[in-house]
């Protein structure tokens, strides 16, 4: 920590890195005396002693029976992932942070309603950073996370959430998610959906630039989850019968200008509407590897035709190329082989590639020179461009 008091004014750039594993593993707690499982209902301890002798004049997870058992039965990370005046006192050494980048991959699917030792550590790392002065932090990049990481890291419904915690999360102007896919077709949970639209609520009037991408099987469309059927038709649970049946409130966000999804499923009417609501401010949205169930693009992109007055956005608005694969002789510089792809494109000129290689973007030479796939199709527009 004196290290950390030294330099932290100089960091930036902060990433927490903690995969899950079998050390994060956590067995259910048994009773000693009956064999059969003890409650634990956590509750944070966030006041940080002034000396030794205070500290152990508090039991640390509410009972000492309850301290004692967890001591007795848990490995001693899970104590450091559960110390939060220790995360407060770190992140408060970097008072000049702007960027968090969190990231806990390697959740196995029967895990996914079980708490781990990762699930305490976001909890530690969500306190810690409403209740240090991070004032310059405005990103935030959850690199690759499991779907359960949206409730320890909700301010509002998270553990030791306070009624000013949700005002260090506005300073979010830029958002990045990669999370883990999940089923949403019916006859599965559907409450990391649920908790997904409530943790994207959150930035609803700060943020401007929106990232988003599943890992895994394509899942639905993150910023209109309240349309998918799934959830408009949830049946209510014995635990929550009263709540679980509401519908999901749209997400409209105020000052949203870049927008970017991958790998995802969705309905022509689903993207229709997100560009309808937010037409005053998008100036820029990104649909990679996106998969229509229902209705044409032409039908997703239509109100763009009725905001501008015309269709000559289709012009330039989507660029489909073949772009093989070659192996380069070795030794063949990459000057001489755009040569040889020149001649080769005017020998062919009779009946050109769509687009030409010309025009092809930046991002399409990268694929050229540097993947094995042998097709990719782009879809990028930008908004108002003709405006």
């Amino acid at each position: 920590m004196a290290a950390l008091d030294r330099i932290g004014q100089h960091v930036r750039t902060l990433t927490f890195n903690m995969p899950h594993s079998a050390e994060t593993f956590l067995p259910p707690l048994l009773d000693p005396l009956t064999g059969e499982e003890a409650t634990f209902i956590y509750e944070p301890y966030t006041q940080s002693p002034k000396d030794s002798a205070s500290r152990l004049s508090v039991p640390t997870y509410g009972s000492w029976e309850m301290t004692d058992l967890l001591v007795k039965q848990y490995s001693p990370l899970f104590h450091a992932a559960a110390n939060v005046p220790s995360f407060i006192r770190a992140f408060s050494a970097i008072s000049n942070l702007k960027h968090l980048r969190i990231s806990c991959p390697g959740q196995e699917p029967e895990q996914r309603y079980r708490r781990s030792i990762v699930d305490y550590a976001l909890i530690s790392l969500r306190i810690a950073v409403e209740r240090s002065n991070l004032t310059a932090v405005d990103t935030l990049s959850l690199m690759s996370v499991h779907p359960g990481a949206t409730l320890y890291l909700n301010p509002v419904l998270g553990f030791g959430a306070r009624p000013n915690s949700v005002k260090r999360w506005k300073q979010i102007r830029k958002l990045s998610i990669r999370m883990d896919s999940i089923p949403f077709t019916p006859g599965f949970p559907h409450d990391h959906l649920k908790m997904l639209h409530s943790y994207l609520q959150l930035f609803s009037s700060s943020l401007r630039q929106f990232k988003f991408r599943w890992r895994g099987a394509k899942g639905p469309y993150p910023l209109s989850l309240g349309m998918e059927s799934c959830l408009q038709n949830d049946s209510p649970t014995l635990a929550c019968p009263r709540r679980c049946h509401l519908a999901l409130r749209p997400l409209r966000f105020e000052k949203l200008r870049d927008m970017e999804v991958e790998n995802i499923v969705l309905d022509a009417s689903q993207i229709s509407s997100f560009i309808t609501g937010h037409r005053h401010t998008l100036r820029e949205f990104n649909f990679e590897d996106t998969r229509l169930r229902s209705g044409t693009w032409d039908d997703a992109l239509a109100p763009l035709t009725r905001i501008s007055g015309s269709e000559k956005w289709k012009e330039k608005s989507e660029e489909v190329m073949d772009v093989p694969l070659v192996l380069s002789p070795v030794g063949l510089e990459e000057e001489q082989m755009q040569k040889v792809i020149h001649g080769h494109s005017r020998a062919r000129s009779s009946k050109p590639l769509y687009g030409g290689w010309q025009k092809a973007g930046a991002k399409s030479r990268e694929l050229f020179w540097g993947t094995p796939d042998h097709m990719r199709k782009f879809l990028r527009i930008s908004m108002f461009s003709w405006l």
